[in-house]
Formats: structure tokens, C-alpha cells, sequence
């Protein structure tokens, strides 16, 4: 396999409720990169299902296991297009919504993430948070979801950086003033920890509720790969090298200026981050 492996990411307008017309939305989006060799393709949050519940029954009603068909359908895509995949749903488990990230590999792998930031949102106000950050090894490459409002805590990204992730990928559903979110804080994050991130935002509007789009692919020095900066629809493509992540240690110049953001850390003088009780 290369050392390069090419990703894209696919920035779409999604009909809420309608994960039938979803699922096709997103074939049809993989068959315009048929025969590209895509490693990762990335689609937006709750891609499958929409995003702006009104109430809990009506998150109830959207959301369907992971076992549904639909949702299997749409982790079969890896398959069928050849490439790793990763969208959002919404997760119906025992009762519970959660707003869900799955990476489906294409030798038939399924990982299911749980959003654990909530904001008071859509979705989101109706859903049960996640309890976890997992890095799975995909290919040699090793890949760590987020989803959304998890990038605006520094946190999550390190907690799967220190846990060996090169690619972190944040399907997302950014709406209006959040404008300053997605113009820089996949860069830091990308940069903080000297990782690949993909920000990967939703288009159009749902029950009035705009999306702004802004998707990035992000380089771990900080930089643009690519920046679709509108709210219309877009595939963005970039090449990742996993080990350029894989080397923390930064020489500028030699015994003058080197840094390494991973063996530098003071994690004892951190301990106020996870002290609950404390509110400032």
C-alpha cells in the first residue's frame, strides 16, 4: 500500500426522516469516485436520519438500531464501493437515542461511536451521551471519531491522539454561529496534536434550520488540505501519510528548537480538567 492513502470528504444536504433517500444520496455520491481508490470516505453527522428533533418521541421515531436494515445497507456501501467508510445516525439501543458515528470497513467491520458532548440542540437535546473514545485500526492506519460539538473541548482529540490516532474524523451538522468553529478549531486540533482531522459538515436546511457546510481536511502542522468555505455541496479529497502524525517529535532546529506536544505534557498540573465539581 501506498504511503499516501487518499480520503474524501462528502459535504451533502440530508432529508430529515427519510434514511432510504439518504442511503441513495450516499451511493450516488461514492459512485462519482468510483475507480479513485478512496482509502476513507466520510459523510456528515446523522447523515442517515436528519437532525432537528422537536421531541423525544420524534428522536424515537428516526433513530433505529444498529441491526436495521437500513443501517446495515448503508454499512454495506464499504463493501460495494471498496473503502472504509464513516457516517452518522442516530442509534436506537434498549430504549436510548444516541447520536452515533459508525466506521464501516470494507472487509466488514462495524464500529459504532456515541456522541459524548451534547449541546441543548436538535437531537442532541433527547439523546443519552456516550462514555467512550476509541481508536480502531483500520489498515495500518488508525482512525478516532468525534462528532461535532466533542471538537469544541479540547479532550476528546487528545484522549485519542495519546491513544495512537494519525486520522480524527468529526462528521458534524455546524449551523449558523458556528462560523469561527469550523474556520479554526479542526486546525488547532489538527495542530495540538499533530494529527490528520477531517471535518466533515452537512448543507441545506431542515424544518428552517440552516447548515453552513465549512467542511476541512486538515494537515497535522495546521494547515488547509482542502476547505469547502460555503454552504453549498462539496467532495473534498487530500492525501494523509499516517506516519507524518506518527512522529511527535518536531526538530526546527536541531537541539535549538524542538518540540513534542505528546512527551512535553505536565499532565500533574492538569488535575482541575477532570475535577467535575469545579465551575468557573
Amino acid at each position: 500500500m501506498s504511503d499516501k492513502l487518499p480520503v474524501a470528504g462528502f459535504q451533502i444536504d440530508v432529508v430529515f426522516g427519510d434514511p432510504a433517500e439518504n442511503l441513495g444520496r450516499m451511493d450516488r455520491r461514492l459512485r462519482e469516485l468510483a475507480g479513485e481508490g478512496l482509502f476513507l470516505a466520510v459523510f456528515p453527522e446523522c447523515s442517515l436520519s436528519g437532525y432537528c428533533c422537536d421531541s423525544r418521541d420524534e428522536a424515537a421515531s428516526i433513530a433505529r438500531p444498529r441491526t436495521d436494515p437500513l443501517v446495515a445497507s448503508a454499512a454495506d456501501l464499504a463493501k460495494r464501493h471498496d473503502v472504509n467508510l464513516v457516517f452518522g445516525f442516530l442509534e436506537l439501543d434498549d430504549g436510548e437515542i444516541y447520536n452515533a458515528a459508525m466506521l464501516a470497513t470494507r472487509d466488514g467491520r462495524q464500529h459504532v461511536y456515541r456522541k459524548v458532548h451534547l449541546p441543548k440542540l436538535g437531537v442532541d437535546q433527547f439523546a443519552t451521551p456516550g462514555s467512550a473514545f476509541q481508536v480502531v485500526d483500520v489498515e495500518g492506519t488508525r482512525i478516532g471519531v468525534n462528532i461535532c460539538y466533542d471538537c469544541s473541548f479540547p479532550e476528546p482529540a487528545r484522549v485519542l491522539s495519546l491513544a495512537g490516532a494519525d486520522l480524527i474524523v468529526l462528521p458534524t451538522n455546524w449551523p449558523p454561529g458556528s462560523g469561527a468553529t469550523a474556520d479554526y478549531i479542526p486546525n488547532a486540533r489538527a495542530l495540538e496534536n499533530n494529527v490528520w482531522y477531517m471535518a466533515i459538515n452537512r448543507v441545506g436546511e431542515e424544518k428552517g434550520f440552516r447548515f453552513i457546510g465549512k467542511s476541512k481536511i486538515c494537515h497535522p502542522d495546521g494547515h488547509d488540505l482542502a476547505f469547502a468555505n460555503h454552504d453549498g455541496e462539496a467532495i473534498l479529497r487530500a492525501e494523509i501519510d499516517p506516519s507524518v502524525a506518527r512522529q511527535k517529535h518536531l526538530v526546527r532546529v536541531p537541539g535549538k528548537h524542538e518540540i513534542d506536544r505528546m512527551a512535553d505534557r505536565r499532565p500533574e498540573t492538569y488535575t482541575a480538567i477532570t475535577d467535575a465539581n469545579r465551575v468557573q
